[in-house]
Formats: C-alpha cells, sequence, structure tokens
C-alpha cells in the first residue's frame, strides 16, 4: 500500500478526452487520500484559528471553494483560497500574490538610473510556468503520482493553475527606503543556510537604502518578540559580514510561541513595516497569520518567507535552501557506515532527517552507492520482508547498509505513533532507528548491527557552494518582493527560475516523495531493492 497516495481526475469530461490523448498537469485536479502521519501544515494553529475575520474583498487565507476573480475578470473555474488565482490580461491565469500597494506610494526604484546595473527589470506580471511536464498519457512513469501541485490536503479536488508571479527586482517600488523599518526571524529547526539568507536580505536593503540602524534582527524565534530577555539587534552590513562561513543562525531560533495578536502590536509599536520570516511549514504558516492579522489591525507591513526545510517538504518548489548540503553531509554519513559494516561483517542504520518526505535519505543513498536498503514514510513496508531482504544481502556479500527517514515505518513499531506534536505542530516521532537495531540484534544472532543518528551534525554545519548561491538570490527575492507591495508570499526556485508563491498554498501540506516516481524507481533499481510490504 502506498502512503501519502494521490488521485488525480480529469478535469475534461471522458467524451471530450479520449483514452490515451495526450495530457498535461493543468487537465487535472487533485483530491488526496487519508494521509498516516502528515499534520496539515495550514490548519494546525490555534492562534491562527482565532484570528479576527478579513476584511471583505481580500482573500488572504483558507475557506470555502469560490470562484476566484482575477484583475477584473471571472476566470470561470472552481478556487480555493488556498490557491487564490489571478488573470494576467492575455488570459493566462497564474497564482496570485497579495499585496498592500493601495496603502503605499509608489515611486521609481533607486536602481532606475544605471537600469540595475545594466541587467533590467522584472516586468510587474512576468510569469513562470509551473509545470513543464507534458505526459503522453496516465501511463507514463509519475503522470499519477506526486507531481508538481500534488497534495494539497483539500477535501475536494483543487485545479492548480499554469504559472507562478516571477521573482525579482521591479521598476516601481512602493516604499521610500528610508522610511523602511525591517525586522528578521529565524523559526523552526536549524537548517544550513540561515546565516547566508539573514546575511543577504540585509545586503539587499542596504542596496536599496535602507538606513542600518532600521534593520533589526528577532532573537529566538518569535518569542522573540515578546520575551523582554531576548531584545532585537541591529544588523548592519557589517555585523553580518561573514556569517556565511558559520552554521546555525546567528538570531536564534525556537518553535512554536507564535501568539499573532501580540507579535502584529509589536510591529505597530516599533513601526516595522517590513518582516521577514525564515522558516518551514510553520514558520510559514506563522507568517500567513501575521500577514492575516496585520490586515485585520490596519498594519501596513509586508510580510515575506523564506522557505526553509531541511526535509525539502515545501510544496512546489524545486528544492529548499539547505538540502544539496544536507544530502551531500548524510551521503559521507552512509559511506562511513559502510566502511563499520564491512569491516565487522554486519549491519550499519543510519538514520536521517525526514517526518513525511523522504528526500534526503531517497537521494544521500543514490549519492552514495553503498545503501542496500532505504525506508522512507512514503513506503510501507513490513518486518518479515524487511528481515527477509536483509537476510539475502547479508548472505550475499556478508554485510549490510541501511539508510532509513526517521518518518519511515511509525505504524510498526510497537505501541505506534505516538499523536502527539511539538511547539511547531510537527509529530512527534518513535525512534524506528533504535526499533530497527534491536529487531536486527534478535533476528540475526552474532551479528554486530550498529546504529548511527548524523542528524545534528548534519544539521548544524555551513553550506556547500550551490545552497549559498541559493541563499543569496532568495535573500535578494525577498526584499525585491517586499519593495514591490507584495505580501503573505514566500520566495522559491520553481522549473530553476525564481518565483513568487502565496503562503496559503505552499503551507497547504508537506511535499512527498512520489512512490510511482522516476526519482525513487531510479533508487530502487540501482541497489535491486524490492518492495517490502
Amino acid at each position: 500500500m502506498l502512503r501519502h497516495s494521490t488521485v488525480f481526475k480529469s478535469t475534461l469530461p471522458s467524451s471530450i478526452r479520449p483514452a490515451g490523448s495526450p495530457i498535461s498537469l493543468q487537465n487535472f485536479v487533485v483530491t488526496t487520500r487519508k494521509r498516516v502521519t502528515v499534520i496539515p501544515f495550514g490548519k494546525k494553529s490555534p492562534e491562527e484559528a482565532m484570528e479576527a475575520p478579513i476584511p471583505a474583498g481580500t482573500s488572504i487565507g483558507a475557506g470555502a471553494p469560490t470562484k476566484e476573480s482575477g484583475d477584473g475578470a471571472d476566470s470561470g473555474l472552481l478556487r480555493n483560497d488556498s490557491i487564490p488565482v489571478s488573470k494576467r490580461s492575455d488570459g493566462l491565469e497564474y497564482l496570485k500574490i497579495e499585496n498592500i500597494r493601495d496603502k503605499l506610494t509608489p515611486r521609481e526604484s533607486p536602481f532606475v538610473s544605471d537600469n540595475n546595473a545594466g541587467g533590467g527589470f522584472v516586468g510587474d506580471k512576468d510569469l513562470v510556468q509551473i509545470s513543464i511536464m507534458k505526459y503522453e498519457t496516465e501511463d507514463s512513469s509519475g503522470a499519477l503520482g506526486n507531481a508538481v501541485g500534488e497534495s494539497f490536503s483539500s477535501s475536494h479536488g483543487v485545479p492548480l493553475p499554469p504559472y507562478g508571479l516571477r521573482s525579482g527586482p521591479r521598476r516601481t517600488i512602493y516604499h521610500d527606503p528610508s522610511q523602511v523599518t525591517a525586522a528578521l526571524v529565524t523559526c523552526g529547526g536549524l537548517c544550513p543556510g540561515l546565516n547566508d539568507v539573514i546575511q543577504n536580505i540585509v545586503y539587499t536593503l542596504d542596496d536599496y537604502g535602507v538606513p542600518e540602524d532600521q534593520i533589526f534582527g528577532i532573537r529566538y524565534g518569535l518569542r522573540g518578540f515578546l520575551d523582554r530577555h531576548a531584545k532585537p539587534i541591529q544588523l548592519s552590513r557589517s555585523k553580518v559580514d561573514g556569517i556565511q562561513l558559520k552554521g546555525g543562525t546567528v538570531l536564534g531560533t525556537s518553535r512554536g510561541n507564535a501568539k499573532i495578536k501580540d507579535i502584529v502590536e509589536r510591529l505597530r509599536l516599533w513601526g516595522i513595516n517590513m518582516l521577514f520570516v525564515i522558516g518551514g511549514n510553520g514558520g510559514n504558516a506563522a507568517a500567513h497569520a501575521i500577514a492575516k492579522e496585520c490586515i485585520a489591525q490596519n498594519v501596513y507591513c509586508n510580510v515575506v518567507g523564506v522557505p526553509k526545510s531541511i526535509d525539502n517538504d515545501i510544496q512546489l518548489i524545486d528544492r529548499c535552501f539547505g538540502f544539496d548540503t544536507a544530502v551531500e553531509e548524510a551521503q559521507r554519513s552512509l559511506i562511513c557506515a559502510r566502511v563499520e559494516a564491512r569491516s565487522s561483517a554486519g549491519i550499519s542504520i543510519v538514520k536521517l532527517m525526514g517526518r513525511s518526505s523522504g528526500f534526503i535519505s531517497m537521494n544521500a543513498s543514490m549519492a552514495s552507492g553503498v545503501v542496500d536498503v532505504c525506508l522512507i514514510p512514503e513506503i510501507n513496508f513490513t518486518m518479515p520482508k524487511l528481515l527477509e531482504f536483509v537476510q539475502s544481502i547479508l548472505k550475499r556479500k556478508d554485510f549490510c547498509v541501511v539508510c532509513v527517514a526517521e518518518g519511515a515505518g511509525q505504524d510498526i513499531l510497537d505501541d505506534g505513533p505516538s499523536g502527539a506534536t511539538d511547539a511547531s505542530g510537527n509529530p512527534i516521532l518513535k525512534d524506528i532507528g533504535t526499533f530497527l537495531r534491536e529487531a536486527f540484534r534478535k533476528e540475526f544472532k552474532g551479528i554486530d548491527v550498529k546504529y548511527i543518528d548524523p542528524s545534528y551534525m548534519i544539521r548544524s554545519i555551513p553550506t556547500i557552494t550551490t545552497d549559498r548561491i541559493y541563499c543569496k538570490v532568495l535573500g535578494q527575492g525577498a526584499v525585491h518582493g517586499a519593495f514591490a507591495g507584495f505580501t503573505d508570499f514566500t520566495v522559491g526556485l520553481v522549473n530553476t527560475h525564481y518565483v513568487f508563491l502565496p503562503t496559503t498554498t505552499i503551507i497547504e501540506s508537506a511535499r512527498t516523495v512520489d512512490p510511482k516516481g522516476r526519482q525513487w524507481n531510479r533508487l530502487k533499481t540501482a541497489i535491486s531493492m524490492p518492495d517490502l510490504e
């Protein structure tokens, strides 16, 4: 049985779309079957549920399906507020980004004088295609799996528009840089690249002309807004110089503490009109709640998210920052585990990050070339089948390397999933690594079984080159979007292009590995791993 599986339903009647005719993702709406371990991120915050209603005429926040109007024209398609849609004058539909431009004053960008260093500007409605695949039939590999736009946790099918709004500097901006007061906050667990993003947000604010004494870092996550012992710190180009060479976050971080009304009141009192929230699904959910409350309280602050998830589980974007670094470090742990296993003719188990999504385990297993068994949350397995397969490996080559994501096999643990959540709303998992260690020791008498958990060492290292470059562009894009007057959005890479995405869309559910997709299939065939259920 596949976990986190998805049903795609054609929006075209069968009489119009003959069987076997070419299809694309835009011909499908998405519904999801019940998930075992995923909590819908967009609906988990008690504080968010208590927020005041949004004034009429705005579409921030999730709600019942409606027919979305864009640029004054009805799109005619069933929509949901978690996937807001707008339409360009030529009829192209794209994911709508909220803005507060009507509350701000437009002006020329300070970069107009040299045409943005000769590079020009992004058109205000330049679009990036979200899905580039055009499948021949439903039988094509990956056509019916977790493709782009998969696993939105709506109880009904919701179509995804074909395009997203391109990120980048606009010729017209909506803030006087000298009047900007900006705040940065990092939320959730550590991830390589946090300092890189902080640095490049500060650098770009400085490039626009924001005074250095008007850029602040909030200490220790969202609680820093309210904790008298964690006062904000001033950030400047000189103060963030070199921080990209360090792991962790110079601002500190924490989970939870999303007292939304109190945080917005602090924004008002401190005169903050740009807030940059660097976080994962929980952090972006908090950013969305803050944006909603800002509108409800008439606080004109652009709230911008930067997607941080070491698990790479944020919807739509190609990858989260820090993921490449995590895979690089994880595969080193796997290679070391092979040395241990081979030297003792035993078994090495390496547990990697991945509550709901097995991207790190899958990619590190493929990259290392030393893994015999890879277990991820998206695929069920049974212990008899697993033990039988491990036994066959030991007979063939005397040793075995098992890579397991932390969220895998929660249904087979003796006492099952706990059902509890942490301060960010993430499920608290049972330890599958120690469970497998004891099961292997019991089954394979006299075999040396080693268990390695490198998770916290992986989270705390500085970025590798690809992530460092990625973080630079994400930080720049976040600031460009705020100066363009947009709010309640995040910036990410979609089909190798940088895009602004609605926060409501990316927090709707976790992105997961497609059990029938090409990536997983490549790994299974590379290591000759059968289905283990």
